[in-house]
């Protein structure tokens, strides 16, 4: 393989960021699970591990020293990956100013998963039934960088949960669910799918929308554009009413709730805020301190 050179990755990122990148042909074959190796972080004894914490959301997961694995260690039911078309793969990174094309998506998780989930009998987590979540943030234009995701979602079949039928056919859960975010592009060839590997991360406005869960399986929003509370003080009333009301309308639609923004500097403003958000059932708490959320939520239960 020619090494690419830097000057030749700096064109290719200009192409993408403009939605000008073009998603090269792939073989149409499977990855599978048995063909892959045993995952080290697997214990070799067969013991139970300690439970995940299906409710622990790692923002920004890739800038943590090992993405993916750091999440897992610590328990965490969902982590987030921002990704970038450029030149045909799908490179992780948060700025564009980031982008190395050795991190690709498959390097960082999609393998590491495969590896896993084999090692695990087929599962994440060793003895315990949990879909992982893996948010897939669309950083590039959404059409063509989700057209070149899904193939790469296909090749690793049954690892991931599908849809088929369309926007209200049948779901098969797989060991790790992939959510869309980023880019709203992405949201019209996902719905023209048959079969989809991927499932559509939805907004506040999506609620009530009749959109089914088996489409829209995730409600995600800015806490600082609905709420001002930050955990100092008791919170506004009307608020928490907002807030339950909010969580309530997606669970009634068997949809999930997660809030990105919130305060996530250690302390009791932070773990106030938190409690809050658990009382109201909100599905995931995001945050970038690993520990730290592993240590409130085992804490509280």
């Amino acid at each position: 393989m020619v090494r690419r050179t830097r000057r030749a990755f700096v064109v290719a990122l200009g192409a993408a960021l403009a939605g000008g990148a073009a998603a090269p042909a792939f073989a149409s074959t499977s990855v599978s699970l048995g063909n892959t190796s045993a995952s080290r972080d697997v214990a070799k004894d067969g013991s139970k591990p300690k439970r995940p914490l299906a409710r622990a959301h790692a923002h920004n997961d890739y800038e943590h020293p090992r993405p993916l694995l750091d999440a897992l260690s610590h328990g965490f039911g969902s982590v987030e990956a921002d990704i970038w078309l450029v030149d045909g793969q799908l490179l992780v990174a948060h700025d564009a100013t980031d982008l190395d094309p050795t991190r690709t998506l498959e390097s960082l998780y999609l393998d590491p998963l495969a590896r896993r989930v084999k090692a695990n009998g087929g599962r994440v987590y060793r003895g315990y039934d949990l879909s992982l979540q893996l948010l897939i943030d669309i950083k590039t234009a959404g059409e063509p960088t989700y057209l070149e995701l899904t193939k790469r979602l296909r090749r690793y079949g049954p690892l991931f949960s599908a849809a088929y039928g369309g926007v209200g056919g049948r779901v098969r859960r797989g060991p790790v669910t992939a959510v869309i975010s980023g880019d709203r592009g992405a949201r019209a060839p996902m719905e023209a799918e048959k079969v989809r590997h991927a499932f559509y991360d939805g907004r506040l406005e999506d609620l009530g929308s009749g959109v089914p869960a088996s489409f829209i399986p995730l409600i995600s929003a800015d806490w600082t554009k609905s709420f001002t509370w930050t955990g100092a003080g008791p919170i506004p009333r009307a608020e928490r009413e907002t807030l339950h009301r909010l969580v309530a309308s997606a669970h009634d639609a068997r949809q999930t709730v997660r809030f990105w923004a919130t305060p996530d500097v250690a302390g009791p403003e932070r773990d106030a805020l938190w409690r809050e958000l658990l009382a109201a059932d909100v599905d995931y708490l995001n945050t970038d301190d690993l520990a730290g959320l592993e240590a409130f939520l085992r804490a509280a239960h």
